[in-house]
């Protein structure tokens, strides 16, 4: 596996960066740094309560100080999340970003509010095919790292995980697709498998939807769940994550967009896979600055990012047929 890197940052490794055009994603970027790494250990629909900490890249998008979706810290000052939380004609000043979220409405001290800069839509975002359904947004501010908030590693361009992985999605969404989750909103955890774009494709063609029609996954997403259904995310938890481990490092391998219904047999979720947009999230997040900062109890001399990370859930999806998650 490996992780995004600045160029400053790769040369402060001593590490070559490729041609124009092209990105070099060492691994040791990312591992070497904790970038990726909870430091608070402690283990949605089917899921189950996530400890403080556990997954420090989680943020929550708040539209007028309401929860609407999730998104991953991947900087000191970016965030992604899935464009559909943010189709609206809603201001860019009604959205705030709160990070070292843990209990929706017990709100933390290590809780940091943080104003929008920008929003960044995928240009190719195509909201009848769900295409390119992912959104950079950038804080107001660099933001500090802390136990409770640190960035998620992105995978470089040829990383993946094998077929029926087990990996995590996370968020504050509804625990079945009528029922909000209650108060406290404790962030939830689930565990999911991949599935090949080929089996989730047999699934949806089982009985399809008039308005999803044959074959809707295309080679830009990935599913998880299980084809009995049960565990999944659901409303509410757009934009998070689905989160793969690989030797104790978390990596964003997707953006939670949409699914048919909550829980259902033969009917996965949805998400946006980050490998395939990796060079827009580096040019975007390069070009927006913030790109150096010591890792929490590191020193100015060494990789600073620069570092991409992981993420997390939340909005009030939309229909696909498929509803957006």
């Amino acid at each position: 596996m490996g992780c995004l890197c600045s160029p400053v940052a790769l040369a402060l490794l001593g590490l070559k960066v490729r041609t124009p055009g092209s990105l070099l994603f060492p691994f040791q970027c990312c591992s070497s740094l904790g970038y990726g790494q909870p430091r608070i250990s402690g283990r949605i629909v089917g899921g189950g309560d996530v400890a403080r900490g556990q997954w420090p890249w989680q943020v929550s998008i708040q539209y007028n100080r309401h929860h609407c979706c999730g998104g991953s810290l991947i900087s000191v000052q970016w965030v992604v999340s899935a464009a559909h939380c943010f189709l609206f004609s809603f201001p860019q000043s009604a959205y705030r970003v709160n990070l070292g979220e843990h209990q929706l409405s017990n709100p933390s001290l290590s809780r940091v509010s943080s104003p929008v800069r920008q929003l960044l839509i995928h240009p190719d975002y195509n909201r009848g095919t769900r295409a390119a359904d992912i959104a950079l947004v950038q804080l107001a501010e660099p933001v500090r790292y802390t136990d409770e908030i640190l960035p998620v590693c992105l995978p470089g361009p040829s990383d993946s995980f094998p077929d029926n992985h087990m990996c995590w999605v996370t968020g504050w969404g509804r625990i079945d697709s009528e029922v909000s989750l209650p108060p406290p909103k404790t962030l939830q955890e689930v565990q999911v498998q991949l599935i090949d774009t080929a089996a989730c494709n047999a699934l949806y063609n089982i009985d399809p939807a008039p308005n999803i029609g044959r074959d809707p996954i295309k080679p830009d997403m990935i599913c998880a769940g299980y084809a009995e259904g049960q565990r999944d995310s659901c409303q509410d938890d757009s934009g998070g994550l689905l989160a793969c481990d690989h030797n104790g490092t978390w990596f964003l391998m997707g953006v939670t967009s949409c699914g048919d219904d909550c829980g259902q047999p033969n009917r996965l979720s949805v998400y946006v896979q980050t490998v395939a947009y990796g060079e827009w999230i580096w040019g975007h997040v390069v070009s927006g600055g913030a790109l150096l900062q010591a890792p929490l109890g590191g020193s100015a001399g060494a990789c600073r990012p620069g570092m991409f990370g992981i993420g997390s859930l939340g909005d009030g999806r939309s229909r696909w047929g498929k509803v957006y998650r």
